[in-house]
């Protein structure tokens, strides 16, 4: 997983967490984007996506 596609899995888990402990959205939906914000931060932090591997797409960089 490169750096940019962490950068942005860990802003977008940023901004859901933020829209669900603000209390902007409620719901079904928030709990989703909570999860999701967890599921993208989590795979950020090990730089590793199950999903990329099962479609064959690699954001690293290669040398």
């Amino acid at each position: 997983m490169g750096t940019l596609d962490r950068g942005i899995r860990v802003i977008l888990a940023a901004v859901f967490a933020y829209l669900y402990f603000s209390g902007t959205l409620t719901g079904t939906l928030s709990y989703v984007l909570l999860a999701l914000g967890g599921v993208f931060l989590l795979t950020s932090l090990v730089s590793f996506c199950p999903l990329y591997t099962l479609f064959g797409i690699n954001t690293c960089k290669t040398k």
